[in-house]
Parts: structure tokens; sequence; C-alpha cells
């Protein structure tokens, strides 16, 4: 659960290193990157852990 947090945490510092770059296509990509980011890391937190997968 706190590799989701980091990731997430991660995404959100990308995200708004590129909304203050926007006006360029630097920025637009740099955004799209860190909104992945932040998706993927609240996407994991719903992820059941494999520990309890493999049971």
């Amino acid at each position: 659960m706190a590799t989701s947090w980091v990731v997430t945490g991660i995404g959100v510092i990308v995200s708004l290193i590129g909304w203050y770059l926007t006006p360029s296509a630097w920025g637009n990509g740099i955004l799209g990157f860190g909104l992945a980011w932040i998706v993927l890391g609240i996407l994991d937190m719903f992820r059941e852990p494999a520990r309890s997968r493999s049971s």
C-alpha cells in the first residue's frame, strides 16, 4: 500500500511540473505522464496483494 502512495505522490509532483509548462508540447506530455502515474497508483491501491492471491 505504501508503494501505491509513493507512485501517486510522484504523479502529483510530475503533473504539477507539467501544469506549469502547459503551453508547450513538452508540458502537455509531462502533464499526461504525471496523470498516468496518478491513475496507476490509485488502481494499485484497489488491487489484491499477491500473497493473498496465491493461496
